[in-house]
């Protein structure tokens, strides 16, 4: 979540996060980053731009609130999700970055491409910002989906769609 600054419904890891420490595989040495330090941004930290370190920890800061309007707000956050996304599958969540003056998802859609599949990767026919597994999907599938995704928007749009998820 510190790593690529997860966020949703309007807040985001920045908001709460104090600090993070860190192990730097280069010098062997911890560290802490405080604040703007982190260098948080739309889906990116520090630590997307320096693969060496290693997250630790983080110190984050809470709110202290009512506990039923806490919960009221935690089960409309997960209807939400549930009315619009595909919780029903295994997925790596959403795949594209917003890009700017657009939703991937839309463009994704626009461009017909809902259900298409390359092994047992599919473009959800719920959410096209998701690539879901149907069953007995492997990297090299969803890989493969996501490039054919990318290509297929950027050739018929213009815009070139920024991966959220990253392949290791």
């Amino acid at each position: 979540a510190v790593f690529m600054n997860a966020g949703a419904f309007g807040g985001c890891m920045a908001d709460i996060c104090i600090a993070s420490e860190y192990y730097d595989l280069q010098t062997g040495t911890v560290g802490v980053m405080q604040g703007e330090e982190q260098e948080f941004a739309t889906r990116q930290s520090v630590y997307t731009t320096h693969p060496s370190y290693v997250i630790l920890g983080a110190t984050l800061r809470l709110s202290v609130g009512d506990r039923e309007t806490i919960n009221d707000s935690m089960k409309d956050f997960m209807e939400r999700r549930r009315s619009s996304q595909p919780l029903e599958y295994p997925s790596a969540g959403s795949v594209f970055k917003r890009p700017v003056g657009h939703f991937a998802g839309k463009l994704i859609e626009d461009c017909g491409l809902k259900g298409m599949r390359i092994g047992g990767a599919e473009v959800s026919t719920k959410h096209a910002g998701f690539i879901i597994n149907r069953g007995g999907a492997t990297a090299r599938d969803v890989r493969e989906l996501t490039d054919a995704v990318r290509a297929t928007v950027l050739e018929r749009t213009g815009v070139d769609l920024e991966c959220e998820i990253r392949f290791l």
